[in-house]
């Protein structure tokens, strides 16, 4: 359902979620957490939906956990802390398992928990204001469940430098790392991130969705062990829908007219 911390607005076949506490820097508080988990969840089993694209309202992405919470956590209870963490997990776990490809139009700074969630979707797209940086060490924590992406997608020592330094890196210097794909205008930056999105949508919906469980399960993975997932997700591609219609649409010299059927939606 809509929330006033997270504005909904669906563009052809693709989700634009905005994160909606510009006077707070568009923070994470548990009500954004469990509202933007629930919308992308809700997001990834419709079938009228393609891609999704998130961005902040405001100056910022988002700066990460709010102050209020971080307070709190001086007298918090070992279960208040663990479920708070849980909430962060299942908001990762809902962007990285979903079957649609997520694109961060990242307006400004995206730090810590912010970074992180810029960091969990597919390709980030960042106007030039845009900074990524882990702080947490700066104030004792540790940046514990970002660091397992960080270090999956730039390799280690690239993840060391970022997570043990704590500082902020710019738009360009994150493009150079990989971490960002394009660094354009603030003004052009979410009609570059639709278009983006719109580019995507063209791929077959199953085969996107196996190609993000293929990404996220093979990482880290032994050699063998990755390629015999690999062919397993190889045999499941040769026998899908996608590919009897992609076919028939090549050959037909025709656009395909793909569907997202029921596994596509989980």
């Amino acid at each position: 359902m809509p929330d006033d911390v997270l504005l909904f607005e669906q563009i052809g076949g693709t989700l634009l979620l905005t994160l909606n506490r510009p006077e707070a820097r568009n923070a994470l508080n548990p009500r954004m957490v469990m509202a933007l988990t629930a919308a992308v969840n809700d997001a990834s089993s419709q079938r009228g939906l393609r891609a999704i694209v998130l961005t902040g309202a405001g100056e910022a992405f988002c700066a990460g956990a709010d102050l209020a919470v971080l307070g709190s956590m001086r007298g918090s209870s070992p279960q208040d802390n663990q479920a708070d963490s849980e909430r962060f997990k299942a908001l990762f776990l809902a962007l990285l398992a979903s079957p649609l490809p997520i694109i961060a139009a990242v307006n400004g700074p995206a730090l810590a928990g912010g970074c992180g969630l810029a960091t969990a979707c597919d390709i980030i797209l960042a106007a030039p204001e845009a900074s990524f940086g882990y702080p947490e060490v700066k104030v004792g924590f540790v940046a514990a469940l970002v660091s397992v992406l960080i270090s999956r997608q730039l390799g280690e020592r690239a993840a060391r430098a970022m997570l043990l330094s704590g500082r902020a890196y710019s738009a360009e210097e994150a493009r150079a790392l990989g971490l960002v794909a394009l660094v354009a205008s603030r003004d052009e930056l979410v009609d570059k991130a639709l278009e983006e999105a719109r580019r995507l949508s063209r791929g077959a919906p199953g085969a996107l969705a196996l190609t993000k469980e293929l990404l996220a399960h093979t990482s880290g993975m032994p050699l063998r062990a990755a390629l015999e997932a690999a062919a397993a997700a190889n045999l499941l591609a040769r026998e899908s829908a996608d590919i009897q219609e992609g076919l028939d649409a090549f050959f037909g010299k025709r656009k395909p007219g793909w569907v997202r059927d029921d596994a596509d939606s989980r």
